[in-house]
């Protein structure tokens, strides 16, 4: 008979959590800005997934925590990890007995769609059911900002979180100090099977560290209340153009005026070969679009007639399309082993 030790290594948790595409109002989600503004975000999020897997280790190696994604970490303290999201959802967390985390994903990281938020609730789902806790989607969107925006102190908004932990096509609106409202876009499915027939992602093959690319537009964002109040305004607007009546393609022109608007925000969101993409697309027959995220790279999202999109996809044949679908599930626990 085999006696059962405390953290023996048997719990086995793994989470889904998925990426998101944001459509309108990227930067009125910043801290700075809800200080003294409100904000709005129209996104969703999409079947591609960020999943992770964790479990007590079991007390026989010289090392307290393995940590597997890009690289390998074995480390005997989890202040050692060099993974910030890692080590700060474990502090957070108050964990303090040895665990394994791996990571796996179906799109690369640092693209614009999002990925360290979706690590990061993704990470902290799996932390809460270790501890034998359920957490309501609120609370891990909560948590995820905190862990991002107060412990490992990213240049980052809070919309990503909240669409890793919620799912689901939303309007989601800020208030001054970053209290926030969810409200599920809803049309009738044939308008909302036209719209996402007009939605082309595309990989642009270069990556950044969104936190970096964003700090430049953090310093600067009370120089730019026009720009933002103008993009905050643009959810509404794409808004009214989806549970309308009117041409589709209005959605598009709205994104192109968008990424106009994005693109002036600071001088490291786009790049010369960006552009080119950009305008490469546009003139074999796209409407408008934006690059994902906080900019410098990563996913450019398209928005092209279904009857158009052949030539902008031969105009564009060097660079990865990749198809995908709304999702509205948010991080979920997908695999649950007690330690029986």
């Amino acid at each position: 008979m085999v006696a059962k030790t405390d953290g023996g290594g048997r719990a086995v948790i793994i989470s889904k959590t998925p990426f998101r595409i944001s459509f309108f109002g990227g930067g009125t989600d910043y801290p700075g800005w809800l200080k003294s503004h409100e904000g709005a975000v129209l996104s969703t999020t999409i079947d591609k997934y960020c999943y992770i897997s964790s479990r007590y280790l079991p007390p026989f190696f010289d090392y307290k925590t393995r940590l597997v994604y890009s690289s390998i970490e074995f480390v005997k303290s989890t202040n050692e990890i060099k993974h910030p999201s890692a080590r700060e959802c474990l502090n957070f967390m108050k964990v303090d007995k040895g665990v394994e985390i791996h990571h796996d994903a179906d799109l690369p990281a640092r693209t614009g769609l999002g990925s360290s938020s979706s690590f990061t609730a993704g990470l902290l789902n799996c932390l809460y059911a270790l501890k034998g806790q359920i957490v309501s989607k609120e609370q891990l969107a909560k948590d995820a900002i905190s862990v991002e925006q107060d412990w490992i102190k990213e240049n980052v908004g809070c919309q990503d979180q909240i669409a890793a932990a919620y799912g689901g096509f939303n309007l989601v609106e800020f208030k001054p100090e970053q209290n926030f409202r969810i409200s599920p876009v809803i049309l009738q499915q044939e308008r909302l099977e036209e719209f996402q027939s007009h939605l082309l992602l595309v990989f642009t093959g270069f990556s950044r560290i969104a936190s970096e690319i964003a700090e430049k537009l953090v310093k600067t964002a009370d120089q730019k209340q026009k720009e933002l109040e103008a993009m905050r305004q643009m959810v509404y607007e794409g808004l009214r153009i989806l549970s309308g009546k009117n041409d589709l393609g209005d959605f598009g022109k709205l994104l192109n005026e968008s990424w106009k608007i994005k693109r002036g925000l600071a001088d490291n969101i786009t790049t010369s070969q960006i552009d080119q993409i950009y305008d490469r697309a546009m003139k074999a027959g796209a409407l408008g679009g934006k690059l994902l995220g906080a900019g410098g790279g990563g996913f450019l999202l398209l928005f092209v007639r279904p009857e158009h999109q052949p030539k902008v996809k031969s105009a564009l044949t060097e660079f990865l399309h990749v198809p995908f679908k709304f999702e509205y599930s948010g991080s979920q626990i997908i695999f649950y082993k007690p330690d029986l």
